[in-house]
Order: C-alpha cells, then sequence, then structure tokens
C-alpha cells in the first residue's frame, strides 16, 4: 500500500482542518488506519485509529473530542477531522496502515509521509 497524505498548512488557534491519505496499490478496506505526529523535538505520538471495517474508532487523549477519524473505502481514502486546533497540535502528521487492524496497538505495515501542521496562537 502506497499511502499519500496531505491537507496540512498553517492555521490559527481555534480553527479546523482536515487531513487526506489516499491509498493505492492493495485492497484499502482490509487497512486498519491510524494516524500519528511528531512533533520538533518530540517522538512521534498516537493520535487516532480506525479499525478495518470501520467500526471502531480510537484517539488520544489529547484530541478526543476534537478530532475525528473517518474512511471512506470507496475514495481509498482515510480522513482526520481536527476541530478547535491548538499550538500544541503542531507536528507532521502520519497515517499509517495496518492489515486487519482492529486497535491502534497493531503493527502498521505502511507509512505515509507526513503533511506539516502549523497552528498559531
Amino acid at each position: 500500500v502506497q499511502l499519500q497524505a496531505s491537507g496540512g498548512g498553517l492555521v490559527q488557534a481555534g480553527d479546523s482542518l482536515r487531513l487526506s491519505c489516499a491509498a493505492s496499490g492493495r485492497t484499502f478496506s482490509n487497512y486498519g488506519m491510524g494516524w500519528f505526529r511528531q512533533a520538533p523535538g518530540k517522538e512521534r505520538e498516537f493520535v487516532a485509529f480506525i479499525s478495518w471495517r470501520g467500526g471502531s474508532t480510537y484517539y488520544a487523549d489529547s484530541v478526543k473530542g476534537r478530532f475525528t477519524i473517518s474512511r471512506d473505502n470507496a475514495k481509498n481514502t482515510v480522513y482526520l477531522q481536527m476541530n478547535s486546533l491548538k499550538p500544541e497540535d503542531t507536528a507532521v502528521y502520519y497515517c499509517a496502515a495496518a492489515l486487519f487492524g482492529t486497535g491502534w496497538r497493531d503493527s502498521y505495515n505502511y507509512w505515509g509521509q507526513g503533511t506539516l501542521v502549523t497552528v498559531s496562537s
């Protein structure tokens, strides 16, 4: 699976942004999809996950209630809707695919390149 993340940019605190991750190469619907982020000088951290069947979602506590992950299997795309953005959400955001993934701790088979989100105060 090739993953292409997009949608990052520079926004102000309180704004919204939607990231997309387009997949190609294999059966997208067989993959649980996760979003991770890495801020400057920090380790990569989990943000959100949606299971391969789409019935389960998981969020980091720091984004719960503000971010929503969804998928459109017809478009081979997973989305991350980010609302009420904060400066601490500034990071490079990565999408990842886990074959038949049901939980965010599953092993990820593929990673996309990152898309930078910068939130100014």
